[in-house]
């Protein structure tokens, strides 16, 4: 779940259940590293948002799901870039910049279709422990 792909239909099931939503890829990975050629870091209206709070556009991101109430789980092996990920509560995104993060859904995940997510075309070895 990422400003390109919001599942709200997802969002409202779960809502009804008492579910809390969780973004696995809450700034788009799959739209950069897949190669799709349009990558969430880069949209000129999250850029927009950053400039005017003085922050990333992955901070942008990640205070845009946390003020919609998920849970986030961005993923970083760098420590500068994870520092960066929990710095994000000194700003509050205005109801304008919400709607316009609201406005980039595209309905496409950028990442594979599940169906054809199979052992064949996704799999690896696994060596013997």
């Amino acid at each position: 779940m990422h400003p390109y792909f919001q599942q709200r239909d997802v969002q409202g099931i779960n809502a009804a259940h008492g579910i809390l939503t969780q973004a696995w890829s809450p700034i788009g990975g799959i739209t950069f590293y897949r190669g799709t050629g349009r990558s969430t870091l880069d949209d000129p209206v999250i850029l927009s948002i950053a400039k005017a709070h003085g922050k990333s556009a992955a901070q942008i991101m990640l205070g845009w799901h946390v003020q919609e109430r998920r849970g986030i789980i961005p993923k970083s092996v760098k420590p500068a870039r994870i520092a960066e990920n929990l710095d994000i509560f000194d700003f509050a995104l205005t109801e304008a910049e919400m709607t316009a993060i609201n406005g980039l859904e595209t309905g496409q995940s950028g990442g594979p279709v599940p169906d054809d997510v199979t052992l064949e075309t996704f799999g690896r070895d696994i060596p013997e422990a």
